[in-house]
C-alpha cells in the first residue's frame, strides 16, 4: 500500500499499554480506568470505552486517491474504508502482535485451499444486507473483483494481484464496462453464499490477498464506474449521507448493519465527518486543541509541530511513535535517461545523504536509517548495504563522493547532469526530504529541479503515469510504501515485479521490469515451504538493489496524536497507524 507520506505493517513496541480515562456525559459508556502516556497506544488500547453518541472527527491535509473500495491504494484508505466496506477477511482490530491476525469479515470463514493451492473457496455470512436494503450475494464479491481489476481505463487505482493470478479467459476478459455480457469464469458462484477462485498458480497468501477492499461487495446494478464514488452503497456499519469531491465526507450509521453479523464493528459514534486538504499545520493545531478526533493520513504531526509537541509534557503524553513498517525512498525511473543506465543510478545510490533527509523530517522519532527495500518489520527482512557510505552522508563524506563520481564517470556523465524529482505538495515533510536529497545530488553535479503534485493524483495523472513521467523527466520521485499484507510478496511483488507497470495508478515507479526478478517473486509465492518463502524474500530484495531502482531512506516512524476526546484508540499493526474501525468521541 501507498503510504500517504511514506501504505503498513508495524512491529509492536515495547511500550506499556495504558487504558484510559472516563467518557463526557450523553450516551450510554463504559470505560476503562487508567492514565494515558506517551505510546500507550502501540500496545494497548487508550480511552477504551463503549460510550454511544457524538461525532468523530477526521482531517486530512490532502485528498485520497479515491474512497471508492475498488479504487484505492493509500494505506490510510484501505483502513478506513472498512468503516463502509467489508473485504472477505480482514485483520483483527487489536493493538500489538494481535492485530497482525487474519480474520474473517465478510466471510464466515479463511479459505479453504485445494488443487495444490490453485483453488480457493470462501463462503460468506448469509442475510447480509447493503445499505439500500438489497441482499449482499458473492455475485456481488465477483463483481466488486471484476471492475477494479479489469477496468483500467475507468478504475486505475489499487493493485493488480486477481488480473495476474486469476486463470486467463478465452476470449480475454474486458471488464464489466466494455463487456457487457461477460464473465470472469475464473470466479465462480455457485450459490449465493459461496465463491471460488480458479488460480494459475498456487499462492500460498490468498487469504491475505482477498482482505483487500477490492473484495467488499458493489451491487452492479448501482455501479456507476467512476462516478460511483458519488453514491458508494455500504456493506459495513456506517454508510455515507454526503460525499463532495475536493472536500470531504460524512458518515452515519448504517440501519442495515447487524451486529449479530458482525464480530469486529460496533457503531459507537453518530456520525463520523472526514475532511479533505486541511493544512497539515492546522490539523496538528486542531488534534492539540481537541476540535479533530484524528489524522485520517495516519502520517503523523508536521516537523515544525514536532518540537514543541515532544517538548511539552502534557502534549507528549497524548502522542504514539508508531514504527509504520513503511519504507520512504527515492524510485529512479530506469526509462528516464540517463537512469536507463544502471551506473548513474548506482550514482545516485551513493550521493544521496540518508542523514540529512533523516534530519529533515525531525530526526530518527520519523525513522530509521534503511538500506534494503524490506523494512525490519517484514518477513523476509535481511540486512544488507550495497551501498554504504560513512555516516549514511553519501557525497557529505570523501568515500561517498568518490564512489559517486566513480558511477557518474561510468555511464558516461562525468561532470553530472539534469533531471526532475517528484514530491507531493501536500506533505511538508516529504518536500523537506526532497530538498536534502537534491542538495546531497547536487555536490556531484546531479542538478535537481523539484516538481510537486498534489496526492489525490499523484498516482493517477503524475509520478503513477509512465507516459507523464517520461514526458517530463521525472528521473526520481518520492514515494512511500507498506506491505498489502505482513509477508515479503505483500511488500514486494506491486513495487519490483515488471508485470504490475500499468499505464495510470502505476506503482512500480521504477518501471523496474526484470525477468530474473519477476521469475523470483513467482516461484517463491507458490513455494508451500514457509522457510523457503521466507528465504526467498531476502534473496529477492538484493537482486532488485543490485539494479539500484531505488534509493532507501528511512524505514519509517509517525509521530501519531490521539487527543483525550478520541476513544478506543490504538495503533494497528496491519496499516501502522491507529485502526479507525471502532473509534468513538465524547464529544
Amino acid at each position: 500500500m501507498r503510504r500517504s507520506k511514506a501504505a503498513a505493517l508495524v512491529a509492536a513496541a515495547a511500550a506499556v499499554a495504558l487504558a484510559a480515562t472516563s467518557c463526557s456525559s450523553g450516551g450510554s459508556s463504559t470505560s476503562a480506568g487508567g492514565t494515558t502516556a506517551y505510546n500507550a497506544g502501540l500496545t494497548g488500547t487508550v480511552n477504551a470505552s463503549t460510550h454511544t453518541g457524538g461525532t468523530v472527527a477526521y482531517q486530512l491535509s490532502s485528498t485520497p486517491d479515491s474512497m471508492d473500495p475498488g479504487n484505492t491504494y493509500y494505506a490510510f484508505m484501505w483502513d478506513v474504508s472498512r468503516l463502509y466496506a467489508r473485504a472477505l477477511t480482514t485483520f483483527q482490530p487489536a493493538p500489538g502482535q494481535s492485530g497482525l491476525k487474519l480474520v474473517p469479515d465478510l466471510a464466515t470463514g479463511l479459505g479453504t485451499a485445494s488443487d495444490g493451492g490453485k483453488t480457493w473457496t470462501y463462503h460468506i455470512r448469509a442475510g447480509q444486507k447493503f445499505s439500500d436494503g438489497t441482499p449482499i450475494t458473492t455475485k456481488d464479491v465477483k463483481y466488486a473483483i471484476e471492475r477494479s481489476n479489469y477496468a483500467p481505463d475507468v478504475l486505475s487505482n489499487g493493485p493488480t494481484y486477481f488480473h495476474q493470478y486469476l486463470v486467463d479467459n478465452t476470449p480475454a476478459y474486458q471488464g464489466p464496462y466494455k463487456d457487457k455480457t461477460g464473465d470472469l469464469k475464473s470466479v465462480q458462484t455457485p450459490d449465493a453464499t459461496t465463491i471460488v477462485f480458479h488460480l494459475n498458480q498456487p499462492f500460498a497468501d490468498f487469504d491475505y490477498l482477498v482482505s483487500n477492499p477490492q473484495t467488499a461487495p458493489v451491487p452492479q446494478a448501482k455501479d456507476t464506474g467512476s462516478t460511483y464514488v458519488n453514491s458508494i452503497v455500504s456493506s459495513g456499519s456506517y454508510m455515507f449521507q454526503s460525499y463532495t469531491d475536493g472536500k470531504g465526507a460524512t458518515l452515519v450509521k448504517n440501519p442495515d448493519w447487524s451486529a449479530a453479523d458482525d464480530p469486529i464493528r460496533k457503531q459507537y459514534p453518530d456520525k463520523i465527518t472526514i475532511a479533505f486538504n486541511v493544512a497539515q499545520t492546522t490539523v496538528d493545531s486542531n488534534l492539540i486543541a481537541g476540535n479533530a478526533t484524528l489524522d485520517l493520513a495516519g502520517a503523523g504531526i508536521a516537523a515544525s509541530t514536532q518540537a514543541t509537541a515532544l517538548s511539552n509534557s502534557s502534549q507528549k503524553s497524548h502522542i504514539d511513535d508508531a514504527q509504520s513498517g513503511a519504507l520512504a525512498y527515492v524510485a529512479i525511473s530506469s526509462n528516464v535517461a540517463p537512469f536507463n543506465n544502471v551506473h548513474c543510478r548506482q550514482a545516485v545510490e551513493y550521493a544521496v545523504d540518508k542523514l540529512s533527509a533523516q534530519t529533515a523530517t525531525g530526526g530518527n522519532v520519523h525513522g530509521d536509517i534503511a538500506s534494503t527495500v524490506l523494512p525490519p518489520s517484514v518477513t523476509g527482512y535481511t540486512p544488507f548495504n550495497l551501498y554504504q557510505t560513512p555516516g549514511d552522508q553519501g557525497a557529505d563524506s570523501p568515500q561517498g563522493l568518490a564512489a559517486a563520481k566513480a558511477q557518474l564517470a561510468q555511464c558516461g556523465m562525468p561532470n553530472g547532469f539534469s533531471t526532475s524529482l517528484s514530491a507531493r505538495s501536500d506533505r511538508p515533510n516529504e518536500i523537506a526530504i526532497a530538498q536534502a536529497v537534491q542538495a546531497s545530488l547536487k555536490k556531484v553535479g546531479i542538478n535537481v529541479s523539484i516538481q510537486q503534485y498534489p496526492s489525490g493524483k499523484y498516482f493517477t495523472d503524475n509520478a503513477g503515469a509512465p507516459a507523464f513521467v517520461h514526458a517530463h523527466d521525472l528521473g526520481l520521485m518520492m514515494m512511500a510504501w507498506a506491505a498489502d499484507w505482513p509477508t515479503g510478496y505483500g511488500f514486494l511483488e506491486q513495487i519490483l515485479d515488471g508485470r504490475t507497470i500499468k499505464a495510470s495508478g502505476n506503482s512500480n515507479l521504477s518501471e523496474l521490469n526484470s525477468p530474473v526478478i519477476n521469475q523470483m517473486l513467482t516461484a517463491a509465492i507458490e513455494n508451500t515451504d514457509p522457510a523457503a518463502r521466507t528465504k526467498a524474500w531476502g534473496a529477492i530484495d538484493m537482486a532488485a538493489m543490485q539494479q539500484a531502482p531505488l534509493v532507501p531512506l528511512l524505514y519509517r516512524k509517525d509521530l501519531l496524536y490521539r487527543p483525550a476526546s478520541a476513544t478506543n484508540v490504538f495503533v494497528t499493526p496491519a496499516y501502522g497507524m491507529y485502526d479507525y474501525l471502532n473509534v468513538g468521541s465524547t464529544k
